[in-house]
This record gives C-alpha cells, structure tokens and sequence, in this order.
C-alpha cells in the first residue's frame, strides 16, 4: 500500500471532531446520539411556540399615521362627549356623507387600539358607520381586509373580541358583504382556528365573561355561524376547510 493510500486509511478511521471533543471534555453534559443524530438529555424540553401569545401590530411600509395620530392631529370628524351614562362619540358632520372610502378603512386600522380613549372611538366610530352606511360599506370590503387581519394577528384577546364583534356587524350591515367576505376567509380564519377551543376556565369569572360576550371561543363560534348564513352557498365549504373543527349551523336548525 503507498504512502498516499496509507494517508487515506488513517484519515477516514479518524474519530469524528464531536467524539473528540467529548473525550476531551468528560465533564461535558452527556448527550444521547441515535441513528439521526442526537437527542435532547433527559429532563430537558424545547422552548414554548407562544402561538397564544400577544403580538405587536405589524407596520406596514412604509408605516402609516396610527389611529391615534390620525385623531389628534383632528382627521376624524368626531369629538368625544361625556355624560353620566358614559362616553359617546359627537359626530361634527352628517355620517351619511361621509367618503367611506376614505373613513371606514381609517376607523378599521383603530381595532388595533387598546389604549382609552382610542380603542373606544375606533370601535364605536365603526359601529355608527356600519349603521348608517347601507350600500356605501360593500365596495369598501376589500380595503377593510388589511386592518381585520392586523388585528387578529396582533393575539390580543381584547383586540380579538373587539374585531370579532366587528366583524359580526360588518356581514350583517347590508346585502352581499357577507359573501364579499369570503374570498378572504384565508387571510382572517387562521386565528378563528387557533383560538376556537380557548375557554379559559375561570370559574366565576368565565360565566362574567359570557355575560359581556367577552369569552373568545364562544365569540369566534357565533362569528362563524353569521359568517355561513351570510356568505352564500360557497361560505361553509370555505370555513370547513380553514377550520375544520366547524360544523354547519344550517344542519342543527
């Protein structure tokens, strides 16, 4: 055998560098190696995926003026009114002249607010919309997207519940905004699927949150049965796919 062939054969019977390493190193924290590789030591676990967990709203870009920016420097044409039954908001001009173009799209990207007095003028801001809009709301729908999706992503459950409700009144707010909306299922359903079954029990506390219409699971629930009476002969097939778990409200009737 030559030199160079010699070579070879002390090269390739070589221990690999990890088993050196941990001869060198007998104090090393012993690992497990298997066919595929190695495997975690026991008693160890991987890091928590914090699917649940809140998330910062996403900025666009380039960033755009946020709600509460666009209030103070005086875009929106209303003024908070306090009274003994609480908050309203004073609408300065006529809301069935409004551009809803131009408005309800501004009055969506607020559902991302949690901070008073914002999250409340957002909310109520689009509540007075949809209910005076009529046929102005169906061709806005398309712009309306970006900002749902913004603030069911940001997995704030306040934000969540918020949006939900929303969306409620949004399919109910004129004829076709239900079926509007499903072609957009796979952009705003992926959250309904992940928080579907997140009853938190919480004693006392869930039955408080029934009450409210607080309680998320039940919320995305009546959500997706709306969302199925509204959106015509393709909605429920389409739900089905993104959230599997949902059975068809029409077959319990």
């Amino acid at each position: 055998m030559t030199h160079v062939q010699n070579h070879r054969v002390e090269t390739h019977m070589q221990a690999p560098p990890h088993a050196a390493h941990a001869q060198a190193h007998p104090s090393h924290p012993r690992q497990i190696v298997g066919a595929g590789g190695y495997f975690a030591p026991p008693g160890s676990s991987p890091p928590k995926a914090g699917a649940f967990s809140p998330r910062k709203a996403a900025q666009a870009q380039p960033a755009k003026p946020s709600f509460r920016k666009l209030y103070d420097r005086g875009d929106f044409p209303i003024s908070v009114n306090h009274d003994a039954k609480g908050n309203k908001i004073n609408w300065k001009v006529d809301i069935e002249k409004l551009d809803y173009h131009h408005y309800l799209p501004l009055f969506f990207s607020g559902l991302c607010e949690t901070e008073e007095p914002f999250a409340f003028l957002a909310r109520q801001g689009i509540h007075d919309l949809l209910d005076k809009g009529g046929n102005k709301i169906l061709p806005v729908v398309p712009q309306l997207i970006i900002p749902i999706k913004k603030a069911l992503n940001t997995r704030n459950i306040q934000v969540i519940t918020t949006t939900l409700k929303v969306l409620q009144h949004l399919v109910e707010s004129a004829d076709m905004v239900g079926e509007a909306l499903v072609p957009y299922y796979r952009q705003i359903l992926p959250i309904f699927n992940l928080f579907k079954n997140k009853n938190v029990n919480l004693g006392d506390g869930i039955y408080y949150s029934q009450q409210k219409r607080e309680n998320i699971g039940d919320l995305i629930q009546e959500t997706l049965e709306k969302f199925e009476l509204t959106g015509g002969e393709d909605a429920f097939i389409n739900i089905k796919y993104m959230v599997p778990t949902y059975e068809s409200v029409l077959s319990r009737v």
